[in-house]
């Protein structure tokens, strides 16, 4: 993901997490029971997390090109879209299939912030080598 495509994910996202959390708030809330917000909750509660790291990685890479960078936006964008919309869906639909793809994001998000750690390392040892 180019820091151009992180940034219009991570605007779309955020968009989608606060019209999402009001629309969950003011609506969803009379209709829906606990269990139900919890889920919608704890999709909105990561959803914007890995939001603002995608950010973070997208003004790194403004900086300095890294394909650990790169890569670890791009699992944590698909961590979110699975994670999170997999949650939604749950929450909406009650469709049990839903739980099936939510570790699915899940391992995105771990597998996305590993690598990030493996760009940090490496962004690290280069800086040690031209000082």
């Amino acid at each position: 993901m180019s820091s151009r495509a992180m940034f219009i994910f991570a605007a779309i996202s955020g968009f989608v997490l606060v019209a999402f959390g009001a629309f969950g708030a003011h609506v969803l809330s009379k209709s829906l029971g606990a269990t139900e917000m919890a889920w919608i909750h704890t999709g909105l509660e990561y959803q914007a997390w890995h939001t603002l790291a995608i950010i973070g990685l997208g003004s790194a890479m403004l900086r300095r090109a890294n394909i650990w960078f790169y890569w670890s936006s791009a699992l944590l964008a698909l961590g979110t879209v699975l994670f999170s919309g997999s949650l939604y869906c749950l929450a909406l639909s009650h469709l049990k299939v839903w739980v099936f793809i939510t570790p699915v994001g899940g391992m995105f998000f771990l597998i996305g912030w590993l690598v990030m750690l493996v760009g940090a390392l490496r962004l690290k040892q280069r800086a040690d080598r031209h000082e």
